[in-house]
């Protein structure tokens, strides 16, 4: 993937606090773009649980892109140029519902490739943090949820706005976790049992799915990202080969996005439980399981880092977008991370 520089002034976070080593919030919302008509979200309010971004070119401006909401049922396009999003039309993605009421995909990670959109669903136990789905009473709807948010849905496009057609929708990626060993044991739990999640999605050589999962993390340090041949899963091939990579992001951390960036794939990294946590951005071969640290990001409980979009390069390294779940039509905030870091040691095996 080939970028190019611009002339906008980069925004640079701020260091760690040297007494404390507690990290500094995003400086608030005012380094954030911003949004011209309105990103759709829940009950046709303004977005606050952005989810996902991805485009169909990258690199130069304008571009046209796609965002994702993690309470509908839609994604939606935009045209993304160097300090400004303009919201577009949305693109009905899955028609799920129980007792007549439609249900999200929660989807959680988009991604573009040889012309199709890729956006993916969780594949994991609804979010239910009151505990008001009761496992007995509410199994119907609570297995209704879950067949909801595992699809990976894509669409071809030209990048026009509202141009979308070819649809296809796939669950085969739920049988290749369950044919996993190692994740097997996590499928259907909730998130706070260290459940299984999926957040993030990228597509490596236009042939190869990569999910990132946010949960679970194995053996407290172990990030999965799992890879599958997207002909075996939009094909009618028979049960698919996958890898498992297990990605040192630190204790307790997650998946919470994947994007592509040349012959590397950017991963946002996150706490897997609810609350307090510390985030990164990372920079990962695609085969195998070593990453390098690339950026430490500051924590603000009410803006969680959901999305990462790379902008271009700089002098010193690249330009990066990320989006927020918890703020206003997700706060795309520019930040400048360096293009190599240190390499952490291999998570625990054991």
């Amino acid at each position: 993937m080939m970028l190019v520089r611009t002339g906008w002034l980069a925004i640079l976070l701020l260091g760690l606090t040297a007494a404390s080593g507690v990290q500094p919030s995003f400086a608030a919302t005012d380094d954030a773009w911003p949004v011209k008509n309105r990103l759709i979200g829940e009950d046709g309010n303004k977005s606050k649980d952005v989810s996902g971004i991805a485009c169909t070119t990258a690199d130069g401006f304008p571009r046209s892109c796609l965002v994702i909401d993690d309470n509908l049922q839609d994604a939606q396009f935009i045209e993304l140029t160097d300090g400004k999003l303009v919201a577009g039309s949305p693109v009905k993605l899955i028609d799920n519902t129980f007792n007549d009421k439609a249900l999200e995909l929660d989807g959680e990670g988009v991604a573009f490739s040889n012309g199709y959109y890729y956006v993916i669903g969780s594949h994991g136990h609804p979010r239910d943090k009151d505990h008001k789905l009761d496992p007995n009473k509410h199994a119907d709807k609570i297995r209704a949820k879950i067949a909801a948010s595992s699809q990976i849905v894509r669409f071809r496009t030209t990048g026009a706005d509202g141009n979308a057609s070819g649809l296809e929708r796939t669950p085969k990626l739920r049988d290749v976790i369950a044919n996993e060993p190692a994740l097997l044991p996590f499928v259907d739990m909730r998130l706070e049992a260290n459940g299984l999640t999926i957040e993030g999605v990228a597509i490596k050589d236009d042939r190869t799915l990569l999910a990132g999962f946010r949960g679970p993390v194995l053996n407290g340090n172990c990030a999965i990202v799992l890879s599958v041949e997207m002909a075996a899963l939009f094909g009618n091939a028979g049960s698919p080969d996958h890898r498992l990579y297990r990605l040192p992001l630190g204790d307790g951390r997650g998946v919470r996005d994947l994007a592509s960036f040349g012959d590397r794939v950017l991963v946002l990294a996150g706490p897997a439980a609810d609350g307090p946590g510390s985030y990164a951005v990372y920079a990962w071969d695609g085969s195998s399981d070593s990453v390098e640290l690339l950026k430490d990001l500051p924590f603000d409980p009410k803006r969680k880092p959901e999305g990462l979009l790379p902008l271009d390069k700089t002098s010193t390294g690249l330009r990066v977008l990320i989006v927020f779940d918890g703020d206003k039509e997700g706060a795309p905030t520019p930040i400048e991370i360096p293009g190599s870091g240190p390499r952490p040691p291999p998570c625990s095996s054991s």
